[in-house]
């Protein structure tokens, strides 16, 4: 149903783990195979995942207020239920912190929806313009060719390797995150900013 659209999935610990571990073949090829006793069928299954969890059971963990009675063996336990190759096919990893009080009261002088829309738009064309298809459906070999950084924007995703220990995986999704995020500020170039970047959004504290 989430074909060429949207699939959310809210409390994602709270699905059962074959659950989430059948989205592991669909995200890496686009397609689900269902098998029966005499019967195998494969169904295009092209869609963008977003997930939204808590940090521990309760959900107050690193709250500002300091609400969260959690033990690290409950958190641990209730972060393991996502299964690291899950976690690797998930190109943005990010932490949003709880909002202090007066913040929320505040105003906000943020970027318009209109604007963001134009240059999504405006980065989308770019990339057919430049490779007849978006960023997420580059091959391994077309991330070569279209995501390479310049000099020092490899030096930098070298570090992240060894000290963030991507996988192969990881390592040609940061390309394209990085890609994608220098197609949204318009440079022909993927350049060492765009990579750390990139490289911020997969740290995810598991």
């Amino acid at each position: 149903m989430a074909l060429h659209g949207v699939l959310f999935l809210d409390e994602l610990p709270e699905f059962d783990r074959s659950v989430l571990e059948v989205l592991r073949e669909p995200l890496e090829s686009g397609h689900i195979t269902i098998s029966r006793a005499a019967r195998r069928a494969e169904f295009p299954a092209q869609f963008q995942l977003i997930a939204a969890m808590n940090p521990c059971p309760c959900g107050y963990l690193g709250h500002y207020n300091g609400k969260c009675r959690c033990t690290p063996d409950q958190v641990t336990r209730y972060r393991s239920k996502i299964s690291g190759p899950l976690l690797d096919r998930i190109d943005i990893q990010i932490e949003v912190p709880a909002v202090p009080q007066n913040d929320l009261l505040g105003k906000t002088s943020g970027e318009t929806s209109l604007s963001i829309q134009t240059r999504v738009e405006a980065a989308r064309l770019r990339q057919l313009e430049r490779q007849q298809k978006s960023n997420a459906q580059l091959s391994v070999t077309e991330i070569e060719a279209y995501c390479t950084p310049d000099a020092q924007g490899i030096d930098l995703l070298k570090h992240a390797i060894s000290r963030l220990n991507f996988s192969a995986r990881a390592y040609h999704r940061v390309l394209k995150v990085a890609r994608s995020i220098a197609d949204l500020e318009g440079s022909a170039t993927v350049t060492r900013q765009h990579i750390a970047e990139a490289v911020q959004y997969r740290r995810l504290n598991f």
